[in-house]
C-alpha cells in the first residue's frame, strides 16, 4: 500500500533513496508511461505503443521493455541497460501532488512505501546538513515538473490521433530460439497508411502544433521491437 506524503526537509531531512535499477526496486514491469515530448529519446532504445483505457476509451503511450508482466528485459545484473530511463521510471519514488486548497500549486510528494527508500543508511540523500535540496532532488524536481505539464498537455496529441484515425490495433507474435511463443496484444500503434494519406494542409497544421514529430518519433520506435526479441532470446538461452 502507497504513502504519500509532502517531501520536506523537516520530515525527511535524513531520508535516502537507492537509484540503482534492479527487481528489487520495483523496475521489473513490462511497460511504464511516456509522453509525447520524451518520444525522440525513447524511441532510440524501445518501442513505443498506445494502449486504451477500457474504461475510459482514453489513449496513453507506453514504453515496452518486455513481452509480459515482471519482464523487464532491460535490467541486467543490477544495471539499467540502456542509454535513457523514460521519465515515469526516472522519478520513482516520487510523484506530483496539489495543495489541498485547490489551486494550481504543485508539490513534490514521496511514497515513503516505495521499494527505493532506504531502510539501510544506504542510497542517495535528498537533503544535505543545511536542508537545502541536494543535486539530485534538484533533478527529480525538474524531471517531475517535465513529466506533469508533458502529461497535461499529452491531451491534445491523443485528441488528434483519434481525430484523423491515426492509431490502429497492433499484435506482435513471435518465435523464441527455444520454441516457445510470445505475444503483443491489445496495443495500438500509429496508422501509417492513413498518415501517409493525409493531405498537405493537415500535415502542415500537425508539422506546425508540434504533434507530427511525435507521431513520427513512435512509428521509428517500432524498429526497435526486433531488439527486444534478441534480448528475450538472450534470456531465454541464459545469456
Amino acid at each position: 500500500m502507497s504513502n504519500h506524503q509532502i517531501l520536506n526537509s523537516a520530515d525527511h531531512g535524513g531520508l535516502r533513496v537507492h537509484t540503482g535499477a534492479g527487481a528489487q526496486f520495483g523496475d521489473n514491469v513490462m511497460a511504464c508511461l511516456t509522453v509525447p515530448p520524451e518520444f525522440r529519446q525513447v524511441q532510440a532504445h524501445f518501442p513505443i505503443v498506445f494502449r486504451r483505457d477500457i474504461e475510459s476509451g482514453k489513449l496513453s503511450a507506453l514504453v515496452l521493455f518486455g513481452f509480459e508482466n515482471g519482464d523487464n528485459l532491460f535490467l541486467q545484473d543490477g544495471q539499467w541497460d540502456a542509454g535513457y530511463r523514460p521519465l515515469a521510471m526516472a522519478i520513482q519514488p516520487f510523484l506530483i501532488g496539489r495543495a489541498a486548497s485547490g489551486d494550481d500549486m504543485v508539490q513534490v510528494h514521496v511514497d515513503m512505501a516505495h521499494a527505493r527508500i532506504s531502510k539501510d543508511g544506504e542510497g542517495t540523500r535528498l537533503f544535505d546538513d543545511r536542508g537545502q535540496p541536494t543535486p539530485y532532488l534538484e533533478g527529480i524536481a525538474g524531471k517531475l515538473a517535465a513529466l506533469d505539464q508533458s502529461y497535461r498537455d499529452s491531451a491534445t496529441f491523443f485528441d488528434v490521433l483519434e481525430r484523423y484515425e491515426l492509431i490502429e490495433p497492433f499484435t506482435l507474435e513471435v518465435t523464441l530460439a527455444d520454441g516457445t511463443q510470445q505475444s503483443l496484444v491489445g496495443f495500438q500503434t500509429i496508422a501509417e497508411q492513413r498518415l501517409a494519406a493525409l493531405d498537405a494542409d493537415v500535415l502542415h497544421m500537425l508539422l506546425k502544433q508540434g504533434h507530427l514529430t511525435p507521431i513520427y518519433m513512435a512509428l521509428a520506435s517500432l524498429a526497435q521491437l526486433p531488439g527486444l526479441v534478441t534480448r528475450k532470446n538472450a534470456r531465454v538461452s541464459g545469456g
